[in-house]
């Protein structure tokens, strides 16, 4: 409960000390997990003092434990073991310092832990930080990889030696952290996290060498895997052997077998890619060769052709054909025309033949009255009438006689007494139906 205090009516350190102790004394007893970083039990003591670490964060507590509590599993405890102990707070008033009494210590066996990091790791698959679609492709050639390993360890030197030997001009930006134990966690999530805000550094490797599965714990906590997965750069695991499996494997973006798996597969082998380069060389040459002797073929065979060989033959070929076709069309008109000739001798022929002045050639003579009408029966005209004839050779003027008497006497009988050029003609009879050949005015 909230104390009434102020400037003026402050409180002892000694009672301040002593309403915390009786808060803690209400606590009671509870479970309390951590690893083990210290451990005094000196010979002949009765108390045994340790140090109680929280592996995923910088805090520990102390506890102490009567001799007894602790030989019943000095066997299976030690320093870095992970272990679960009853204890109760105690708070010691005279240099208000927190410690646990531990009646019970029980170490996590190997089962333990496995079926926590099982647990854990269905976690944060749900979660969907082991999806494939958030794995980061790696660059063809880094120019700069951050490395995360202990200090002067196997798994350091496999790395860089095997890195340098495959491309010489490889850089590493290094960061030696603890990689088991207590501070191993911390070290590991702070060095990924400096790495990854370097611009410069294209891909991380996180290297350890092989150990028991309590060694590799730092690589399955669940911090160190999430920094993982928030990382932008490109993370490598490369933590133990082949058998190993830490969850960090399942969130980096590539998982190496080991150290020198990692450089092999983050760097690329010079000579390698040396000689791809050059087997990409004599493959462009043949395909460059074979596509100039393909063309120099092409172009032969297209000169072979006559129309090359003998180029003029073309021009003369169609020479004789242009001649062909203009005698064809010469022959051709030429039948037309006489054709439309004989067709127009013909029609001539008809029209002459048909025409009123070929009527008259025959001896037919055209007679009309003086109104212009035709004559084309006796009985349209009357006795001493004067009517106009026309012949082939010109036209006269003759008059209508009366009938002579006598049975053969035909009516109307037409008298030549038309005055006209010349001595004026003897009378005579012309026939008595003359056809029309043409008007008089003509």
């Amino acid at each position: 409960m909230a104390l009434n205090t102020s400037a003026e009516a402050p409180l002892p350190v000694g009672q301040v000390s002593r309403l915390i102790g009786g808060w803690i004394d209400k606590l009671g007893q509870v479970w309390v997990e951590g690893q083990i970083t210290q451990l005094s039990r000196r010979p002949g003591a009765g108390v045994v003092f340790l140090t109680l670490r929280d592996p995923s964060h910088d805090i520990s507590v102390s506890v102490t434990c009567f001799r007894q509590v602790y030989d019943e599993v000095a066997d299976a405890v030690s320093e870095g073991a992970r272990v679960v102990v009853l204890a109760k707070p105690e708070w010691y008033a005279p240099r208000g310092q927190l410690s646990l009494r531990a009646t019970e210590i029980r170490p996590v066996g190997i089962g333990e832990l496995l079926a926590r990091l099982e647990r854990l790791k269905r976690s944060l698959a749900s979660e969907g930080l082991f999806a494939l679609d958030r794995k980061k492709p790696l660059p063809f050639l880094p120019q700069l990889i951050g490395l995360v390993v202990g200090r002067a360890s196997a798994a350091e030197r496999d790395v860089l030696e095997n890195a340098r030997r495959r491309w010489p001009a490889v850089r590493f930006e290094v960061r030696n952290v603890a990689v088991q134990g207590v501070h191993a966690v911390p070290q590991v999530i702070q060095a990924v996290r400096e790495l990854d805000a370097l611009d410069e550094v294209d891909v991380i490797i996180v290297a350890r060498g092989g150990g028991s599965v309590e060694d590799l714990l730092p690589f399955s906590d669940e911090e160190v895997v999430r920094t993982v997965a928030a990382a932008r750069t490109p993370v490598v695991s490369a933590i133990g052997h082949e058998p190993d499996s830490p969850l960090l494997d399942l969130v980096a973006d590539l998982r190496a077998s080991t150290p020198t798996d990692a450089a092999k597969k983050v760097v690329p082998d010079v000579g390698e890619e040396l000689e791809r380069v050059r087997q990409l060389q004599d493959r462009g040459l043949r395909a460059v060769r074979g596509l100039l002797d393909r063309e120099e073929r092409g172009l032969a065979h297209a000169l072979a052709r006559p129309v090359f060989v003998h180029p003029q033959r073309m021009v003369e070929t169609r020479e004789d054909e242009v001649d062909a076709l203009l005698a064809r069309g010469r022959r051709t008109l030429g039948h037309l025309l006489d054709r439309a000739d004989s067709e127009l001798s013909h029609t001539l022929a008809r029209v002459v033949a048909l025409s009123p002045a070929a009527t008259l050639e025959r001896g037919y003579a055209v007679l009309q009255r003086a109104d212009g009408h035709v004559v084309r029966s006796p009985g349209e005209v009357s006795g001493d009438e004067l009517l106009h004839a026309r012949v082939a050779e010109g036209a006269f003027s003759v008059r209508v006689c009366e009938p002579a008497a006598g049975p053969a006497a035909t009516p109307g009988t037409v008298s030549a007494a038309a005055p006209g050029p010349g001595p004026a003609a003897t009378p005579a009879a012309a026939p008595a139906a003359a056809p029309a050949a043409a008007p008089a005015s003509e």
